[in-house]
């Protein structure tokens, strides 16, 4: 037998090193790596040298002298091949393979320690403690004597074990508790390693302490315990009050991430309402409820009426812009006669209603934009990522289990979700794998043509019925006593939307689409379609037509009851498809049709839904501050309804899909047809329209904006200390050219990003293409290296042969002779 193999790593002189007379720590990650050279060097002629001490003393064998390793051509057996033909490397070249850093890390406990023993190092060098070449010989880790061999790991990783407890020795204790909670072992691992590495000293107090703890002691380990697990407990309490947490896990793993689409779109609606009421409750309601104007008649009763209506008893509150003073407020304050403002007596607080009104509507639609551009960049990051989505399949399979978990609704609910995201990836990638020929492209173009001008024509008649009926409703005034017809636009208007995305749903069946998701966009941009020309003409509606008609009249209460009344309807209609929708055609279906299948939740119809309600929020928090908290009791009412409704009566999709990319198209669609709309329209009102010279804060004014001029105006006879002010209003507020530099520096800012995405792809192609040369490099250098063994096994064979050979020849020819 052979001796074990050993090999020495020398490691050149460091300018830390002056004397050379100590080696640096093997578990300097850089110093292995540089010397892996020679590493092969060194066993390349250790297999050399072995090969010849072999061939003296077993005679006639194999160069390796081994049964079981695999020998080349050239000798007596032929070379081996692994699975699909891939060749089996030489022995020594697999232990130089298994002691490669990426071999070792992660794989095994001695590995774990190793790191470990390396984070230890760096950290007591920069606590300035003694350096490691300063140390024995005997107690730094070395190579010497160390073999490649699997037998000797148990050795090694025990080495190892004994040269992390002198590290962690040296380090003190806050520093050596951090670092074994870090580690990843078990706790009886962690445990020993504990007691191992505690001083002498401590151990012995910890002993005493163990034997006899002083009543001091234990409460003061009491509390510390208690206090450790009422932390728990809040920061479990805290996890369990997200809203909705545990409903949308059971919906993504039941109905799968395109149905969870819906659900988390709504929870971000909620998020925005509540984000807009906040500065309105504080700075113009809360404000104005505290000090509240004189009425100017009396006020009616509540009938129960106005739920529906938004008129009556409501009129005279907080609930409208009419109810809004246009005073500073401290005492209540009656409009005067002539209509102009009233004055501040002295002593007043200086608190400007117009201009609080104004200018929390603006701060609030501002912070709104911001929030929502934001959360669209960050969807769009988390959905369009830069890399590429390979291996997905894998990582589903392997990585998506979650270890920790132990109740048994728990487990169903990971299984359900694990096993509806496999389908949804099955079936993206089955929808990949189908093409078409010219004739079917051709075919499903004309089709689609045709469905598109039948819903154009549908959005049209549509239109041109609430255009219609608008007008009609203007050439009939309605008195105060009849305030229910004006429930009949919202009526017409909710009617048409719920009715023609039927319509719409039954033209798309005739397309056929591959993609689901292409299917939904299509139903999604139809709708849009609808919903947004329905509320530009109840736009013209209300500022071209209804304006002129109620001069002598608070028109701005008007267009917040009739967006509070259109609110209100489209929650009952959205109630009516619920129930129509889903739960009859469940019970029609399983009753008379003897069908067992439930109908399919509808994402397009709904998610519109939401945008539209939203836009109506959006539209109307002018004339009425209070809508936003409207929304908020809409949404939570409608997502325990539709909750409920959806695991009752409907069933997962059919064709299951991805939604991978729905939240970002979701958000897209609520920025710009309605968020910009809404914000179109506001400006216009502000900027353009006549107030109401009888209601609202800015009665006196010939526009909203002009709260801001008489403002400024105050400013500048207020004195020096101010002037500043007048200076920001007139060149930042009123000069267009700051807005044209902020927009250009807004759309640089844009192109910026764009092109920083396209080079980080360009940079990650590259890098993947480096990592793959990287591969082929290894591949090529593990070749070469087996071709020198083959090369020196095939000659140290023939040298063999040679030598063993007898001289046949010779002895024929003396013969001969």
């Amino acid at each position: 037998m052979s001796q074990s193999p050993a090999f020495v790593l020398n490691v050149l002189e460091t300018p830390e090193d002056p004397e050379g007379s100590q080696e640096p720590s093997p578990y300097d990650e850089s110093e292995v790596h540089d010397s892996f050279h020679q590493l092969i060097q060194e066993q390349s002629r250790w297999v050399a040298e072995e090969g010849l001490e072999l061939q003296q003393r077993q005679p006639g064998t194999g160069a390796l002298g081994a049964s079981d390793e695999p020998t080349w051509p050239g000798s007596d057996h032929e070379t081996l091949l692994g699975p699909e033909g891939a060749p089996v490397y030489s022995m020594a070249t697999l232990r130089i393979l298994a002691s490669m850093p990426s071999r070792t890390i992660g794989r095994s406990r001695g590995a774990i320690i190793s790191q470990y023993y390396s984070r230890t190092v760096k950290l007591r060098r920069r606590a300035g403690r003694p350096q490691l070449r300063d140390m024995g010989r005997s107690a730094r880790p070395s190579l010497r004597l160390y073999d490649l061999e699997l037998d000797s790991a148990v050795l090694e990783e025990e080495e190892k074990r004994g040269l992390l407890v002198k590290e962690l020795q040296s380090l003190t204790a806050a520093q050596r508790d951090h670092m074994l909670r870090g580690m990843p072992l078990s706790l009886a691992e962690k445990r020993s390693l504990r007691e191992e590495s505690r001083p002498p000293r401590g151990k012995r107090r910890a002993q005493r302490r163990r034997g006899l703890l002083s009543c001091c002691d234990q409460l003061r380990d009491s509390c510390v315990l208690a206090s450790h697990n009422l932390g728990l407990a809040l920061l479990s309490g805290l996890q369990a009050l997200m809203p909705w947490r545990y409903a949308l896990k059971r919906i993504g793993g039941r109905f799968g991430s395109s149905v969870l689409s819906y659900f988390l779109f709504l929870k971000t609606l909620l998020a925005f309402n509540a984000l807009l009421l906040l500065p309105l409750l504080a700075f113009i309601v809360g404000v104005q409820a505290a000090f509240p104007p004189a009425p100017a008649g009396p006020v009616p009763t509540f009938t129960g009426l106005e739920l529906l209506t938004g008129g009556g008893h409501f009129t005279h509150s907080v609930m409208y812009y009419g109810y809004y003073s246009n005073a500073t407020l401290n005492q209540p304050c009656a409009s005067p006669l002539n209509g102009s403002q009233c004055a501040p007596e002295a002593g007043s607080l200086p608190y400007n209603m117009p201009l609080a009104y104004l200018f929390t509507l603006g701060a609030a639609f501002f912070i709104t934009c911001i929030t929502l551009v934001y959360s669209m960049s960050r969807s769009f990051g988390e959905s369009y990522r830069v890399g590429s989505t390979s291996g997905v399949y894998a990582i589903t399979v392997f990585c998506s289990w979650d270890y920790k978990v132990t109740q048994r609704w728990a487990i169903r609910l990971q299984h359900d979700n694990i096993r509806t995201q496999l389908k949804e990836l099955l079936a993206e990638w089955q929808s990949r794998q189908r093409p078409r020929s010219a004739c079917g492209r051709l075919q499903q173009v004309a089709v689609l043509g045709l469905v598109w001008l039948l819903c154009l024509g549908t959005t049209l008649g549509c239109t041109l019925a609430v255009y219609t009926f608008s007008e009609l409703m203007i050439e009939s005034p309605v008195s105060a006593e009849r305030e229910a017809v004006l429930l009949l636009l919202p009526l017409v208007v909710c009617l048409l939307n719920l009715g023609a995305p039927y319509l719409f749903r039954i033209l798309a069946a005739l397309e056929r689409h591959d993609s689901p998701v292409l299917e939904v966009y299509v139903a999604i941009c139809r709708n849009l379609i609808l919903k947004m020309v329905t509320l530009g003409i109840l736009c013209y509606h209300w500022l071209g037509r209804r304006v002129g008609t109620l001069k002598d009249q608070c028109w701005e209460n008007f267009v917040g009851q009739e967006l509070y009344r259109l609110m209100v309807m489209d929650f009952i209609f959205m109630l009516l498809d619920t129930l129509l929708g889903e739960l009859v055609w469940r019970l029609f279906s399983e009753k008379q049709l003897k069908r067992k299948g439930k109908p399919e939740f509808d994402i397009a119809g709904n998610v519109l839904e939401l945008i539209y309600g939203q836009t109506l929020t959006w539209l109307g928090v002018l004339f009425s501050p209070l809508l936003p908290a409207m929304q908020i009791i809409k949404l939570l009412l409608l997502f325990y309804i539709k909750k409920a409704s959806l695991m009752a009566n409907c069933q997962a999709p059919r064709r299951p899909w991805k939604a991978s990319h729905m939240s970002t198209v979701f958000l897209s669609l609520l920025c710009f047809p309605s968020f910009l709309g809404a914000a179109v329209f506001l400006c216009y009102a502000v900027w353009q329209v006549k107030p109401s010279s009888t209601c609202g804060p800015f009665r006196t004014l010939d526009t909203m904006y002009e709260a801001g001029k008489v403002w400024v105006r105050r400013l500048e006879k207020a004195g020096p200390r101010v002037s500043w002010l007048p200076w920001v209003h007139r060149y930042l507020v009123e000069d267009t050219f700051p807005i044209y530099l902020v927009s250009a520096l807004l759309l640089a800012v844009i192109y910026l990003n764009i092109q920083v995405v396209k080079g980080q792809r360009k940079v990650i192609c590259l890098l993947k293409e480096q990592i793959s040369n990287e591969g082929e490099d290894k591949i090529f250098l593990i070749n070469k290296l087996q071709r020198v063994y083959e090369r020196k096994e095939r000659s140290r064979a023939g040298r063999t042969e040679e030598a063993m050979t007898p001289p046949a020849l010779f002895t024929d020819d003396w013969g001969a002779q």
